[in-house]
This record gives C-alpha cells, structure tokens and sequence, in this order.
C-alpha cells in the first residue's frame, strides 16, 4: 500500500492512520493528544493535513490511510489553523516555561516554537492553585489543556479508574475522584498520568527544582524491586552524581508503566545512610573493618550455626539489587556449600 505525502510516495502499513505512516516516514506532523499508548482520539485538532477527495481539513491521528491516498501535512491553511489552536491553548492557562520543570520536555512548548508562536495573543484566566497535596505528583490545573491523554492512561492502560472529567463548558477540568485532591483520592502514585501529559499539568514533586531537562543524562537501565523487571530510564545529574527522576521506557515490555516503587524509589543509590564499607558490631556499636575480617568472621558465625543446628538453621535472601550473577552465586553457595534449599529472593513476594 502506498499513499502520497506532501507530493512524495510512501509505503505504508494497512490500518496505520495518517498521523502513524507520516511519523514513520520521518514527516513531521504536529500533535498534542496523540499518544501511541493509547491512540488518536482528535481532540487537540493540532494534527489537521488535507486529504484529497475528502471535505475540509481531517485529523490524521483518527483517519486510516488507503491506498493511492494524496495528503498534504503542510500548507499556509493548515498552519493559520494550527496557529490558532495552540494560541488558544496557550492563551488558555499560564504556561510559564522559564519556571516549569517541564520546560525542554515540554510538546506543547515545541509545538508553538515549530509554529513560530512566542507569547499568547488572547487574555489570560486568573491562575489557578496548583495541588500539592500527594506525596509524588503535582497537579497544575493553569497548565492543562484537556487533551485527555492521563485520563486514557489511568483507565485503559494502568485501570485505575481515578481521573475523568468534571463539569461541563468552560468548567470542564481534569478531576481526581470526582474533583478530589490527589492525596485524599483513590490515586496510587504510579506516574502514569505524569509521563503521559505532553504539558506542565502534571509533574514529578520530587524533580521539581532539582535540574533542567537537558542538564539532565538519560540512562536505560531495569527496576531493581520485583521480578518483572520492567525498562526504564534514569535521568541522572552528573554534577552531583544522583538520579533527578525516572521514567518508563517506551520501547519496552512494560511501554512506560512503572509502579510507584520503580518510578519514585530511586533514592537508595545516593542516600548518605547506605553502607559502603563492612562492618561488624563490637561492643554493642558497629564498626568498620576491613574486607578480609568482614569474611573470616562472616564464615566463622554460618560454620558455628551449622555445625550446631544443622544445615537447615541456615538460609540465603537474593536482592533485586544486585546482579544475576551475583544472585547466582548466592544460591549455588547454599545448595552446594551448605548442603540447604533455603534460598528465596525479594522479588519473589
């Protein structure tokens, strides 16, 4: 199948929308409700292209290609469109990009700038306060734009059934449980809603005023908690050597979800209560040793335990911490050194 894009021929998929095919093909088209998550749903209208044979200007978020298709994604009447509907969204809430921690990672922001837009052409709303009432997100209403995207990924993706839309007209508004705050909601923390909003709306409270965005070094690496070991993605302050945030990995099994443990528990690694040498208590206080008295004492006490209870006094934990090797080693010491089955993992549970 085939379709023609700005004047030029494209293979395509059968079944792939517009918005899909032209991605595919590295034709830039502007989007702000599209998620590939959870699909085309047309509501920000910023996706518009012209399609021969068909009325007007369409969604290509919503529209399947058919073969022999002729679309135009670029045209002095798409981006007059265009121009007006992102100027009404940013006219819509106050969207201060100097201070947003989503500024550099912000679609909304790189939408106008792709549309040449520099400030909002219509009077703004009163601010609105932001909720600061969980422990994990923020919510700024001033900063959303409806497009209805965390409220797709709260229940279709993650089912947690805790956002919707409230009121109507122009009181139409994100809400949490029936308009909520989020700490006395149902919500479970899980940052869904955080990595799929495309604007400032919704933010990670512990970033916030930590780094900028490109201050900030992506590392793919794997949840150290359960046995799933789903993908993401560490974003790490190399000046100070900690990770800022984390986020799922879009390209992985788990496509971005993360629990609230994989997405907010990252301060383990620079926590200053982590130990970083041996040690051994004496006197009632623990003390640092080194490495060869940490082992020899380490062995004295298992061959003490065994040689009076019996190998099964013995048992070994494994870390989703650490390692497969390393776990590995752990289990093959306590079935072939000690003579024992008793050997579980914290990612059992």
């Amino acid at each position: 199948m085939h379709i023609e894009l700005n004047g030029t021929s494209y293979k395509v998929q059968k079944e792939q929308t517009i918005l899909e095919a032209a991605r595919g093909h590295g034709v830039y088209i502007p989007s702000l409700c599209y998620h590939a998550k959870i699909g085309g749903v047309g509501k920000c209208r910023v996706c518009v292209v012209e399609v021969e044979g068909m009325r007007g200007i369409v969604t290509a978020c919503t529209v399947q290609v058919s073969d022999g298709m002729k679309v135009i994604t670029d045209s002095p009447a798409l981006q007059k469109h265009r121009k007006i509907v992102v100027d009404l969204l940013l006219s819509a809430g106050h969207h201060d990009c100097l201070s947003c921690a989503q500024c550099g990672h912000c679609e909304l922001q790189d939408v106008a700038y792709a549309l040449g837009i520099t400030h909002p052409s219509f009077p703004q709303p009163a601010r609105k306060e932001e909720d600061l009432s969980s422990e994990f997100l923020v919510f700024d209403e001033s900063k959303c734009i409806q497009c209805g995207r965390c409220i797709a990924g709260d229940n279709c993706t993650v089912v947690n059934e805790t956002l919707g839309f409230a009121y109507r007209g122009a009181h139409t508004k994100v809400s949490f449980d029936h308009d909520l705050p989020i700490g006395s909601s149902s919500c479970v923390q899980c940052g869904e809603c955080v990595q799929l909003c495309p604007t400032g709306a919704l933010t990670d409270k512990k970033a916030r005023g930590q780094a900028r965005n490109w201050e900030l070094k992506q590392v793919k690496t794997t949840c150290p908690y359960c046995g799933v070991g789903c993908q993401l993605i560490a974003h790490v302050d190399q000046k100070k050597n900690r990770i800022v945030r984390v986020t799922g990995r879009e390209d992985a099994f788990n496509e971005g979800m993360l629990c609230v443990k994989g997405r907010y528990g990252y301060d383990f690694p620079s926590s200053p209560n982590r130990l970083k040498h041996p040690m051994i208590r004496k006197n009632g206080m623990l003390e640092e040793v080194s490495w060869d008295e940490a082992l020899d004492f380490t062995a004295a006490k298992i061959k003490e335990i065994v040689t009076r209870d019996g190998v099964d006094a013995f048992s070994a934990f494994g870390s989703g911490r650490i390692s497969n090797e390393n776990n590995y080693a752990i289990q093959k010491f306590t079935r072939a050194v000690i003579g024992t089955n008793n050997i579980d993992h914290c990612a059992r549970t």
